[in-house]
Order: C-alpha cells, then structure tokens, then sequence
C-alpha cells in the first residue's frame, strides 16, 4: 500500500520534508510549543477556567462587539497580547478582555497566521 507523501515543514522558509500530520520538522518543533501541549500544559486548567469564569461574570459583554454598537454575549477571555507561555502576561488580568467567540476566532486567526519568533 503507498503511503501518504511528505509536506513541508510549516516554519516559515523551513523547505523541510516531514511525514503527513506532523507539522514541524524536529528543528522547528521546539518553537511550536502550543501545538503539542494540551490546553492545561499551557495553563488552561482548572485555576484559568475559574479567573475566566469571573471575569466573563464581571465582563459580559463583547468588547469588539460594542465598539460596533452591537450587544453580544461574552464568552470568551482573550489575552490582548499574546502571552506565549509567559506567566506574568498569562495573568495580568490588564491584558484581558472579554469576547464573543467569533471575535476570538477572527482576532486569533490573524495573530496566528503571522507569528513572530524569538530565536
């Protein structure tokens, strides 16, 4: 049976074969951290589903949202400035703000598709 090709790794200018499924090759794996940890290896557990919790209680309504003059529902605790695994951002509630997931996502996905690296 043939197997699935290789892709190339998705670094940025990496020009690297990996196997299909994997997404960074093994010099580059260690700089994707997010995509191998579980949610509460990157600090997500039980203690951030309580802070949320509370903060979305005392915020409940989408920020991004109401800057359009729409009323929408919080369900999401957004880090303004992505902590990348740095504690003291994590927990800054300052760099918190709440948002309806669509929003989440859309902000998300354009911090996401043009990382920076720290080398």
């Amino acid at each position: 049976m043939p197997t699935k090709p290789k892709v190339p790794c998705k670094h940025p200018g990496c020009p690297e074969l990996v196997p299909s499924g994997t997404k960074y090759c093994d010099k580059h794996k260690a700089m994707h951290p997010e995509e191998v940890r579980s949610a509460a290896g990157r600090g997500y557990g039980s203690a951030w589903r309580k802070a949320s919790k509370m903060f979305l209680q005392a915020h409940p309504l989408c920020e991004e949202c109401k800057l359009q003059g729409k009323y929408v529902k919080a369900t999401v605790v957004d880090h303004i400035i992505p902590h990348r695994g740095d504690q003291k951002l994590f927990w800054d509630q300052s760099n918190w703000r709440a948002l309806c997931k669509r929003c989440h996502d859309k902000k998300t996905g354009r911090e996401d598709s043009k990382p920076e690296f720290n080398y």
